[in-house]
This record gives C-alpha cells, sequence and structure tokens, in this order.
C-alpha cells in the first residue's frame, strides 16, 4: 500500500466499548475496506451456566446496531426479567446483570459449545444476524479457553492477597482494590486460529486500537502465533493510545498498569508495543496533543510518533486521526515528530 492508495484489507486488534467505537470510525475511514477485528476473550466468563463473551458482544452490537449508547454495552431496550427472577431465588452472582435479550446471545453460544463448535465459527454464526453482508468479520482471538484473573491487596485474607475472575475485580469490586498481579489462566497454552493468522497475513493495514493494554491488547497479543506474524508482516502497524493526559478515557488501565510494571502514561504504553524497528511491534503511534511531550522520548527509541487529537467523539473524528497515522506509518522518518493542531475540549463518549 503507497500513500496514494487506500487499504482493501484491515485487521483491527480491539477490546469492547472504546474498541467497538474505534472500529466504527475505520469503517467511517475506509468505507470500501474489508476489516477483520481480532477481539479479546480472555474477558470471557460463565455465568448461570452461560458462557458469556462480553467483548465480542458489545462488539456485535454495536456494529449491527442493536447496542445500548447510553451505556456502550448490553442491549438497547433491554428488560431484567430473569434476573429479576434470579434475585428472588437468592442465585448467585448477582452482581453480574444479564438481560433478557442478551441471555439468549448466551444460550446460543453455550448450545453451540456443547455441540461442539468453535467459538470461532459460533462468532461467525452469531454475527451472520448482527452484520449481515457488511464487510467487518469478528474474530476470537483464539478458540481456546482463556481468562484474565487478577491478584489484589486483601487484608482480611491470611496471605493478604487473593485472586479473582476479572470481571468480579471489574464489576463486582468497581476496580477498587489494589492489583498485585495480572495472570492469563490458560494463556500459555493458548494458539491463535488459522483465520487470525491468515486475516494477519493477508493485511494491508493493521490497528491496533485504544482498548486496555493489559486486559484487552494483551491478551490478545500473548496469544500463541500473533506476536511473531505481527512482525512478519509489511503492512504498516499503528497504535493508538487510549491514555489521554494520564489517565484512561474508560475503564481500569490506570489500576491495571503498575501491575505489569509500566506506568499510566502514554508514552509508556507505546514503548510497552515498542518500535517494530527495534523487535516490537509499532510502525507509528499516536497520542492525543496534551501528551506531546511525550514524543520525544518515544523518537529517541525510534517509534515515529504524531500527536492529535484523540477523542472519538463521532466516527468521522475517529477516522482523522486513523487516516493521519497511517500517513505518519508511510513516510515517517524516526527523527521527526509531528504534531497536529491541538484538541477541542469536549467529552469523550468512548
Amino acid at each position: 500500500m503507497t500513500a496514494s492508495q487506500s487499504p482493501t484489507r484491515i485487521v483491527v486488534l480491539a477490546g469492547g466499548v472504546g474498541g467497538s467505537r474505534f472500529v466504527r470510525g475505520v469503517r467511517a475511514a475506509y468505507p470500501d475496506a474489508r476489516i477483520d477485528v481480532i477481539v479479546n476473550t480472555a474477558d470471557d466468563i460463565t455465568l448461570h451456566g452461560l458462557r458469556v463473551s462480553p467483548d465480542l458482544d458489545t462488539m456485535m452490537y454495536a456494529l449491527g446496531g442493536g447496542i445500548d449508547d447510553a451505556k456502550g454495552w448490553g442491549r438497547a431496550e433491554e428488560t431484567w426479567s430473569i434476573m429479576a427472577e434470579l434475585k428472588a431465588y437468592a442465585v448467585e452472582p448477582t452482581w453480574f446483570a444479564l438481560g433478557d435479550r442478551d441471555i439468549a446471545t448466551h444460550l446460543v453460544r453455550t448450545q453451540l459449545i456443547a455441540a461442539g463448535a468453535r467459538p470461532t465459527e459460533i462468532t461467525a454464526a452469531l454475527c451472520t444476524r448482527w452484520l449481515g453482508d457488511e464487510p467487518v468479520r469478528l474474530l476470537p482471538m483464539t478458540d481456546d479457553r482463556v481468562e484474565t484473573h487478577v491478584v489484589v491487596a486483601d487484608p482480611e485474607a491470611p496471605s493478604g492477597r487473593r485472586a479473582m475472575h476479572f470481571q468480579e475485580f471489574w464489576v463486582r469490586h468497581h476496580a477498587e482494590p489494589e492489583v498485585l498481579e495480572v495472570l492469563q489462566v490458560g494463556g500459555e497454552s493458548a494458539s491463535a486460529s488459522d483465520e487470525v493468522l491468515a486475516a494477519i497475513g493477508a493485511a494491508e493495514l493493521i490497528l491496533i486500537g485504544p482498548s486496555n493494554p493489559v486486559v484487552s491488547i494483551g491478551p490478545i497479543l500473548a496469544t500463541g502465533g500473533v506476536r511473531p506474524a505481527l512482525r512478519a508482516v509489511t503492512a504498516p502497524v499503528v497504535g493508538v493510545s487510549g491514555i489521554l493526559g494520564g489517565a484512561p478515557v474508560l475503564g481500569m488501565a490506570d489500576k491495571l498498569l503498575p501491575a505489569i510494571g509500566v506506568e499510566v502514561d502514554a508514552g509508556a504504553v507505546g514503548l510497552h508495543y515498542g518500535a517494530r524497528s527495534a523487535g516490537g511491534l509499532l510502525d507509528a503511534w499516536l497520542v492525543d496533543s496534551g501528551d506531546a511531550a511525550a514524543a520525544e522520548r518515544l523518537t529517541a527509541a525510534g517509534l515515529p510518533t504524531l500527536a492529535t487529537p484523540l477523542l472519538m467523539t463521532t466516527p468521522e473524528d475517529t477516522a482523522r486521526f486513523i487516516r493521519e497515522g497511517v500517513g505518519l506509518a508511510e513516510r515517517a522518518d524516526p527523527a521527526v515528530v509531528e504534531r497536529a493542531p491541538a484538541s477541542r475540549s469536549h467529552q469523550d463518549p468512548r
């Protein structure tokens, strides 16, 4: 792909809420491209006998027009009769609410798992309803079972530590306990599907979205085969920071990054992914205009960086900075750091 061409095959690595808004921006930037979204599945959890895939479902509902836009997750016009009945029976867990419409998705997924279907096949079947003929394909990061667990400080535990599923930490405890360690249960043996590796190999552009670097992008990159495939491609790899002004726009990356030894800073996350020229993954990195001071050290590390407004207020805003990042990757001189116009002051609904 040259500067005068638009990519026809794009791969996006992403998590849930912010990732889905990012992908809508990718569609706006390159409406004629085929987009393969490799989605984190380490957030998956089994509840009430149902297999729940929060990031995949959020992505599917958002791109298919079925999302609750006010919350950014769950089904639009959702009802909660089944959860009310479960609470009346005092059946736990009650801290993770499953809506009536959403439960139908989990029932279908669980039945197909029991029938022996792979998660990649199940996701394709579910997306037939939501995406139809859209040139967007959702790919679970692996067909193997991986779950993120965190070890948190717990003064009441004999060891002073306690492990829990990431969803319990995030949903039940609102990310309040101090995180000491992040674990990918099953991650050591998980491998990317043939579909994921083929998508990466055929890509003309690869985008690492502004999703949580630890529990959304991290598990994808840790899946067997993904990092070598990304390093091998000739397509540009462009990453986008989800840390703006020293804090995540959405989620709890600030609670998790210290647990893996990474500063809560857009530059530090860029160095965590690393420049491909130095054995990392990225050909270009985008930080927000307010984080332009981080650009000098990234340049010194050989990672071309652009500071530009990163608020995803509309798909068109997102499309703008995606195109800027691609342009940087195509013409980048590691000795030069570019800066786009200053950001507008408004709320980011990501």
